[in-house]
């Protein structure tokens, strides 16, 4: 027996439990033995926090370790809101301590650890303890644009809506990884306290994956307010597409890879009611969808049940959509309350211009509006970021300042 065995204080063995099975040993040998019991699991196999701890802050320490012989294996599964995730970690090089990669402890979760190992005198140990920890009463989280594994168009933009006000706005924007292959380099954008934007300087390359990491867990976005989001979420750019809408012309020009697809005729925002100028993203899709001018501030002018085609442009209402109930504005005069309207028959008809648009485009494509009487859209009414320069873009990143 090594003499580091007896040195152990003897509270740290008294207060031990079994939780495994275990193979004893005769009386009066090993660590049970110095006491005139046999060893247990919990002597042999120590695992921080306790077996059955409550409430464990982040930053305590996770480790398994053995006082000699040997670990042979450890698994450590971390259960969230009923996703159960795999912890990686390693092994020191005696093998006599597990850690593991990352020492952050998720809030609201329950750690299950199964652990195996070989003692001094060659007898095998198994123990399974668990733990839970700290549930924050006030937590973020953050909406992401675009959804997992979806196919978007090249003028995409990662969009972060948070649950609560950011105040520390750095340290959370840390806390965001979004990396693409081929790589380019991207930077973030708040808009106000609760909204980060990412691009690159131009429009993503036709199939280009771009990668999301979230690691709020254990982040402190405000005083008291934590995160809990441990998610990678991914997409893919599709092809190129374009469309160009000349408000004084009544047309829109739709372009494939840089090349003219057709040119559509349209109407736009009534003199009164004009569309905003400037590139916009496709942030919905909607087939049929409901428009009622007192969601947007115009009172009972209109409530249209059902519109059909409809592709949301900006968060304040504008869309691009099929419209059956003007005929005869098309290609000739505006008439809309700001939106941009296809020709289309009731119920949305899939051989109507606006059927054939809304059948080739991808959320994530650029409508850019030209030659109508409103101002530019702002940059943060919808995905509008790209009317912004890339200078004034980068400077709206907060960790870069801190």
């Amino acid at each position: 027996m090594r003499l580091t065995r007896v040195a152990l204080p003897a509270w740290a063995v008294l207060l031990a439990v079994v939780t495994g099975c275990t193979a004893p040993g005769p009386v009066g040998t090993g660590l049970g033995g110095l006491f005139g019991r046999a060893p247990t699991a919990a002597d042999v196999i120590r695992v921080a926090p306790a077996d059955g701890s409550r409430a464990v802050r982040s930053g305590s320490a996770l480790r398994v370790r053995v006082a000699d012989g040997r670990l042979e294996s450890v698994r450590v599964v971390r259960d969230q809101g009923g996703r159960r995730t795999p912890v990686p970690g390693h092994l020191s090089a005696d093998a006599l301590t597990w850690e593991p990669d990352d020492p952050r402890l998720a809030f609201a979760a329950r750690y299950t650890v199964e652990a195996a190992a070989l003692d001094a005198q060659g007898r095998h140990w198994a123990r399974h303890t668990a733990f839970t920890t700290y549930v924050p009463a006030r937590r973020f989280v953050a909406d992401v644009l675009p959804g997992d594994r979806t196919t978007v168009g090249t003028g995409m933009i990662v969009s972060l809506a948070f649950s609560r006000e950011i105040r520390e706005r750095a340290v959370v924007e840390r806390a965001v990884r979004v990396t693409a292959r081929p790589a380019v380099e991207i930077r973030p954008h708040w808009f106000g306290t609760d909204r980060l934007d990412f691009r690159p300087r131009h429009y993503w390359r036709p199939g280009t994956r771009v990668t999301v990491a979230l690691r709020f867990n254990g982040i402190e976005g405000a005083p008291g307010v934590y995160g809990l989001q441990e998610r990678t979420y991914s997409f893919t750019v599709g092809r190129s597409q374009t469309a160009l809408v000349d408000a004084a012309d009544h047309t829109m020009e739709v372009r494939r890879d840089g090349v003219l697809l057709d040119t559509l005729p349209i109407t736009a925002g009534a003199p009164k009611t004009a569309t905003y100028n400037g590139k916009m993203v496709v942030m919905e899709k909607e087939r049929v969808t409901r428009m009622d001018g007192r969601t947007v501030g115009f009172g009972r002018a209109y409530d249209i049940k059902d519109v059909p085609h409809a592709m949301r442009l900006t968060d304040s209402g504008t869309f691009l959509h099929g419209n059956y109930w003007a005929p005869e504005a098309f290609g000739h005069e505006n008439v809309s309350h700001g939106c941009v309207g296809l020709r289309d028959v009731k119920g949305g008809g899939p051989d109507t211009p606006a059927g054939w648009f809304f059948d080739r485009s991808l959320i994530g494509d650029v409508i850019e509006v030209v030659n109508s009487d409103d101002r530019t859209v702002a940059p943060g009414n919808g995905l509008g970021g790209w009317n912004m320069g890339w200078t004034e873009w980068k400077a709206g990143g907060a960790a870069d300042r801190a």
